[in-house]
């Protein structure tokens, strides 16, 4: 591959001497609109990635106080639909854009309060790193919200949320927001002022029918796009990294890497990622575990769930704890390590990078 040292040594013959004549004929281009490519194509087409976006950290210890604090001085209602509070990337011109192509955000409901449905092009989760009591209804299908579990809300799913409990209740929404906006491919619509199922059961219907390990109702024969699951529980996931750390101790190949385990959320309809925009995966590394150096073509974000440790990002080391969040742009280094057993939730927008052929990826050992 072409390095940018030797790029910037190749002389640019388009680069003729400045003359009236030159200059009249690029005040044509911009009277009609046109920009001449031998001006611009470092930018258009650089060696590698160089994304605007940076490497960043939010601290769980700020976030939190700062929705909560959010939650005593603004109401949930129509207009602004949610108390969710955007993660803004510092190099991606103030917009509430964890990534060119994804969106996060922490959201805060207050006791006994309703978010109403809507319902939008846009696929989206719920993660929830502490707390429960709140209901999240999609398609008037009513799931419950607890701690270490991924909720999800498919592209054009009706779907609202409410507290049954006293208590205030805060998680995390990730959705590929930007992306669907720089497409110019999204729908909105309003719903129902509340929720239409009010219930509280333990487990919702889609976990009744789809939550069977291997199995598959014969009455559900036909693959979906996203996954009809509506709750990945951390119950299965934590006992699924378990098993993982406990085969790789009786020396079976079971782990992605030594002392390190890793799942992947799938639609139970495909084996594919559970919405077609957005992967969902989730870490543990044992304790004094480091990960090799690597770079991804697209996006990446992960949310501590326990442990501390730290993460590496372009060569600069951040410490991490339980709530954390943090995003490797496009082509950035990153590595990971554990000062005690490290939880990690992890979300990307791979499905699309993967099925645009534009994925690439680099490990360093």
């Amino acid at each position: 591959m072409t390095s940018d040292t030797e790029k910037n040594k190749v002389k640019n013959a388009m680069q003729p001497e400045d003359s009236l004549e030159l200059k009249a004929l690029y005040k044509a281009f911009e009277n009609e609109s046109l920009m001449p490519l031998w001006t611009q194509i470092d930018d258009l087409m650089p060696i590698h990635p160089k994304p605007k976006a940076v490497p960043h950290v939010w601290k769980w210890s700020k976030l939190l106080p700062l929705a909560e604090q959010a939650g005593k001085l603004i109401p949930v209602g129509r207009g602004g639909e949610r108390r969710a509070i955007g993660l803004a990337n510092p190099g991606l011109d103030g917009k509430a854009y964890i990534s060119p192509t994804l969106w996060a955000a922490i959201q805060y409901l207050g006791p006994r309060e309703t978010a109403p449905e809507h319902r939008h092009s846009q696929n989206a989760f719920r993660f929830v790193v502490e707390g429960e009591g709140v209901w999240t209804v999609v398609n008037g299908d009513p799931v419950r919200m607890s701690r270490g579990d991924l909720l999800l809300t498919p592209g054009w799913s009706f779907h609202g949320h409410h507290n049954d409990t006293d208590a205030p209740m805060a998680w995390i929404d990730g959705l590929d927001i930007p992306f669907t906006q720089q497409m110019d491919v999204g729908f909105f619509e309003f719903g129902s002022e509340r929720v239409t199922d009010y219930a509280t059961p333990d487990y919702s219907r889609s976990e009744r029918l789809w939550g069977h390990a291997g199995l598959r109702p014969l009455s559900q024969l036909q693959n979906m796009p996203a996954s009809p699951l509506g709750a990945y529980r951390w119950e299965h996931t934590d006992r699924a990294l378990t098993e993982q750390l406990l085969l790789e101790d009786e020396g079976q190949p079971a782990t992605t890497a030594q002392g390190h385990a890793a799942i992947r959320y799938v639609n139970p309809t495909t084996g594919e990622d559970v919405m077609p925009t957005i992967r969902c995966e989730f870490h543990r590394l044992r304790v004094g575990t480091e990960t090799i150096q690597r770079q991804d073509v697209g996006s990446t974000v992960f949310q501590v769930f326990d442990g501390r440790g730290a993460v590496v990002l372009n060569g600069i080391t951040h410490k991490l704890e339980k709530g954390d969040m943090f995003v490797a742009p496009s082509w950035l280094p990153w590595y990971l390590q554990a000062d005690t057993q490290l939880d990690l939730f992890r979300f990307s927008d791979a499905p699309i990078m993967e099925r645009l052929k534009f994925m690439r990826s680099k490990l360093e050992e």
